[in-house]
């Protein structure tokens, strides 16, 4: 078979497995891009980046395509080539290409690579930095609707160029996942997330395009109320908030999709409080320490009715807190922060 695909293998932690689940598209419904929950950088970051090999020209490609997420997104790269960069990139051509999934690129050793370009066609460096920003596969989305012919697609991914076996395949390619994983379920044909997979590999004779820029949905949900909007408030704008202050802080999310920025100091090694109170459903995250992308802890519903609580272990640094409605829809409303130590 001429038109056998090089396929991206999606590199996920143990304990974010898929389950399969078949979910019907509605008709009708918005098309967008998907990433799963929990697994989005702070807004606004700026994530450092590492080669590790690759030719000159390989590493402009990569720059290059990095790029066209950065244009439209509220997130920025750093080639700097630091030892602890966020993402960390191998060129190995024996071990195709994959990436980790967004902030799960902070789970791996800093001698290891979170991504590897083992072939450049095309569009992969974008697809990958799909993947490393947070977005996952398009062809594995729930509402996708891809009748494939299982035997068939096991049969031909066991050949060149890809030699995988069953398992590799249902996980890359046949299972899905669950609704509940993810932010955003309709399909997007057009996305760069999706692969090209032929027509023989369906049971109803319709495959998919290649895709190797970015679609209009896949620009619109990235820079989107879910994702990285470019209203996003900047770092260095981040509201101080005092461990142990007599008041709480009072705050709003006054526009939808808005989020709010804070940021404390923890002088001392111990274990800290932070919480929301109010009537507003809130969710909430903390990166540190002295770190704006290395995610701490994330909650939605710990605290007091629908408010978010982190009790975590903290070293002495700053710390970053990052407050959203639970519906970036439409939702918002008024809630206070506050940290302590305890």
């Amino acid at each position: 078979m001429t038109d056998r695909p090089k396929i991206c293998i999606d590199r996920i932690l143990p304990r974010d497995m898929m389950r399969l689940q078949t979910v019907a598209r509605i008709a009708g419904g918005p098309v967008r891009a998907i990433a799963p929950i929990g697994k989005t950088w702070m807004n606004g970051s700026t994530l450092r980046v590492r080669f590790m090999g690759g030719t000159v020209a390989e590493q402009d490609k990569v720059r290059q395509q990095a790029g066209w997420w950065a244009q439209v997104a509220n997130i920025k790269f750093d080639f700097n080539n630091a030892p602890d960069a966020d993402i960390r990139i191998a060129f190995d051509p024996s071990d195709g290409a994959w990436s980790y999934i967004g902030t799960d690129c902070s789970a791996i050793p800093l001698n290891a690579p979170t991504m590897n370009l083992g072939f450049l066609d095309g569009g992969t460096p974008a697809h990958e930095f799909g993947h490393a920003i947070g977005l996952a596969h398009e062809h594995q989305n729930p509402a996708g609707g891809i009748q494939w012919n299982e035997q068939v697609v096991i049969r031909e991914m066991a050949k060149s160029p890809n030699f995988w076996d069953e398992q590799k395949t249902r996980h890359n390619i046949l299972d899905k996942y669950r609704a509940d994983q993810l932010k955003g379920t309709a399909f997007d044909p057009e996305s760069i997330m999706l692969y090209f997979f032929p027509d023989s590999w369906t049971l109803n004779g319709i495959g998919t395009m290649q895709n190797d820029i970015l679609s209009r949905m896949d620009k619109e949900f990235i820079a989107g109320a879910r994702m990285y909007p470019k209203a996003g408030i900047p770092v260095s704008a981040a509201t101080e908030l005092k461990i142990n202050a007599r008041l709480r802080t009072q705050a709003a999310i006054g526009m939808v999709g808005e989020e709010d920025l804070f940021r404390f100091t923890a002088k001392v090694d111990g274990r800290y409080l932070i919480d929301t109170r109010g009537p507003t459903d809130v969710v909430m995250k903390v990166f540190g320490p002295n770190s704006e992308t290395t995610l701490i802890a994330e909650d939605d519903d710990s605290g007091i009715g629908t408010n978010a609580r982190i009790v975590t272990d903290l070293i002495a640094g700053d710390y970053f807190v990052q407050v959203r409605h639970y519906n970036r829809a439409n939702g918002m409303g008024n809630y206070s922060v506050k940290v302590r130590k305890i």
